[in-house]
């Protein structure tokens, strides 16, 4: 196998992160609020503005990651006055180290007291798949979250507005052309997809596309960035705002640890995303 210079300088900058305190016992029990407000010139003013809170990645069982702290955060995300709240998938977590298995169940439980005047809807992940995920979209269902996977369905409540979750880009096969073409030409349409590799096939009128999958790397290290972001899209497309042909992706560093449980200098977040049409926005400033 060969080894490109990129990972070898990679390993080399992590070692002495990998060994230290921070990242394994103070950084990954911290939580940031995220704010990113995206003014869109194609989103009709009467349409907006629209608040999504989005958690992505919370793999419960992984060490910082329990029953308990999900419930804080179904509280901190009821308290950011969400008008819809997405969930990005991967909800359990196999082979982390220092990790326990945790019942899709009992999160989808915990996670059904999330609260938002439009909805609570979610998207499954690799991990979801990988345990079983029938039975892990049962189990959200049973809790009252609808489970999307290359469907569009217009929000309740509120200005017309659609939303398209599609399926997970590792273990299933996404089909974003397909599922917005089901989508009224006139309506806005958000994206919620598990993998950023997904934002590929995205098409031009959604107005932002969510996703989680890549943990923002879990670790960033100060002038290299990310080391991996385990997708097949480029590096760049692993944490942030991301545009792209004047398309707009935002990538959460989500809440768990996957395979090593740190992170450094890319903290658990919950994203608060505010959508805003440029021409309300200009209304507003004159």
């Amino acid at each position: 196998m060969r080894i490109s210079r990129r990972s070898l300088l990679g390993g080399v900058l992590a070692a002495p992160v990998a060994g230290s305190a921070w990242p394994t016992l103070v950084e990954p029990r911290f939580l940031e609020i995220r704010h990113r407000t995206l003014t869109l010139p194609h989103m009709p003013a009467a349409h907006g503005p629209l608040r999504i809170v989005f958690l992505t990645d919370l793999h419960v069982g992984c060490p910082h990651v329990t029953l308990d702290r999900t419930a804080a955060l179904v509280e901190q995300a009821n308290a950011l006055s969400p008008d819809v709240i997405l969930l990005g998938g991967d909800y359990v977590v196999q082979g982390v180290v220092g990790g326990r298995f945790v019942a899709p169940e009992d999160t989808a439980r915990v996670l059904g007291g999330l609260r938002a005047p439009r909805g609570v809807y979610t998207v499954l992940g690799n991990h979801d798949w990988w345990l079983d995920g029938w039975r892990v979209r049962k189990a959200f269902e049973a809790a009252g979250i609808p489970v999307l996977e290359n469907e569009a369905i217009p929000l309740p409540e509120g200005p017309k507005m659609w939303l398209a979750g599609l399926a997970d880009e590792q273990t299933r096969t996404p089909d974003a052309v397909a599922t917005l073409a089901r989508v009224p030409e006139d309506a806005p349409v958000v994206v919620l997809a598990h993998n950023p590799a997904t934002f590929a096939t995205v098409p031009d009128r959604a107005l932002v596309t969510l996703c989680g999958h890549t943990h923002g790397g879990q670790v960033s290290l100060p002038f290299y960035g990310p080391l991996v972001n385990a997708t097949k899209s480029p590096l760049r497309w692993t944490y942030g705002h991301i545009v792209e042909g004047g398309r707009n992706m935002i990538i959460s560093a989500g809440i768990g640890t996957s395979v090593l449980p740190i992170r450094f200098n890319m903290p658990p977040e919950i994203t608060v995303v505010d959508l805003q049409s440029a021409a309300a926005a200009e209304a507003l400033a004159a």
